[in-house]
């Protein structure tokens, strides 16, 4: 009997992957492959062993800026691919795709896909310190990624675009597959809640979000007298440079203008409480929540940024509003606000773009086939 390949997942804490990697690991042990997560252990790892994947616990963690750490986490990325000698890696966001590709070079894996989230607060923030952090990485970038069985995975076109012509990745080094996908049978369309309405915000809690956008849009339209319940749902990120701290939250909360809910895993349930789901992020590579209050069936406001207009159409399933404008934002709440009519539209136009586009089935059958490819390639 063959052994089954080895595929190891990257992926920077058990949560996400379990939030956003599991259809798609499910599916590759369905097709053969043994999976092996390599993540940083919080909540998840014994749902992650009963899968049936084997469990890499990494001490490796975002936020740190100390050299030696960092030297150490390459390190220990090194051990790991030397020891499980997996037939192919799949690393999960930037600095994942950065270390684990100086690893996985370093220790001779046969196949290597990279998969970026978005271009993160590395490319997107601005001031001296960040350009020549950004010169850094891409330098790095392309040196990790200039192996000839790699392929680099992006949710957007713009993503993509940027990093080529920056020089970053080979044009035919890289592919769009657009974001994780959805899960059609748990996100599903059920008519909107009575009572008052929801306009829910759920994402990490990062100023880069939009959140301070909402939260002065939300002012905006009670004051205005838009009778409403705004909420954001999320966890603190306090290793990420834009991290809103709690104490701002519960004064937002205590304020009277917003609600925190914190971080939630039952997302279907709140999404089916909502009568508005609004993302005002900055970029984005493919935000999962957007696609999944699509598939429930719910309008959505966001931003026209990359990620955001691969989801919206403007006028179509939802409004998109230029990014930082609290004003626009709260005049586009404002108008699903007050007609019942227009969010049921669109609402159904967003499943029906989901159902067509952007399910996790669809997701695992281009990721799956692009490792088989790798792995025909590996000689």
């Amino acid at each position: 009997m063959l052994e089954r390949p080895r595929l190891l997942f990257l992926i920077n804490e058990d949560f996400y992957f379990w939030s956003h990697r599991l259809d798609l690991a499910r599916a590759a042990r369905d097709s053969g492959f043994e999976v092996l997560v390599a993540t940083r252990v919080c909540d998840h790892g014994q749902r992650i062993q009963d899968e049936g994947f084997r469990l890499l616990p990494i001490r490796f963690r975002r936020g740190t800026q100390n050299p030696l750490r960092e030297l150490a986490a390459i390190a220990e990325l090194v051990r790991i691919y030397r020891r499980e000698r997996p037939d192919i890696v799949h690393h999960v966001a930037l600095k994942h795709v950065l270390y684990g590709s100086l690893a996985a070079r370093l220790s001779g894996i046969p196949a290597m896909v990279n998969a970026f989230t978005g271009l993160g607060y590395v490319f997107i923030a601005s001031g001296p310190w960040t350009r020549l952090l950004r010169s850094s990485v891409s330098g790095l970038l392309r040196w990790a990624l200039a192996v000839p069985n790699c392929r680099v995975i992006f949710q957007n076109r713009e993503d993509l675009e940027h990093l080529v012509e920056s020089g970053i990745v080979k044009r035919d080094r890289s592919v769009i597959i657009r974001g994780a996908g959805v899960d059609l049978s748990r996100f599903v369309a059920l008519p909107e809640a009575t009572g008052e309405l929801v306009i829910v915000l759920a994402a990490r809690m990062l100023w880069d979000k939009g959140i301070g956008e909402f939260v002065k849009a939300a002012r905006l339209l009670k004051e205005s007298g838009a009778r409403a319940r705004y909420v954001l749902v999320g966890m603190l990120d306090e290793a990420n440079p834009a991290n809103i701290s709690k104490s701002q939250l519960l004064g937002w909360e205590e304020e009277g203008v917003i609600e925190w809910w914190g971080h939630r895993e039952d997302m279907p349930q709140i999404l089916a409480s909502a009568h508005i789901v609004v993302l005002p992020s900055y970029r984005e590579g493919l935000p999962k929540v957007l696609l999944e209050a699509a598939a429930c069936g719910r309008p959505i406001v966001s931003t026209d940024v990359p990620g955001c207009r691969e989801i919206v159409k403007h006028g179509h399933n939802g409004f998109l509003v230029a990014p930082r404008d609290c004003f626009a934002l709260a005049k586009a709440i404002g108008e699903l606000i007050g007609d019942p009519a227009l969010r049921t539209r669109m609402g159904a136009r967003g499943r029906d773009m989901v159902v067509s586009e952007f399910s996790s089935e669809k997701v695992a059958r281009e990721t799956i086939a692009l490792y088989r490819t790798l792995l025909r390639n590996r000689s």
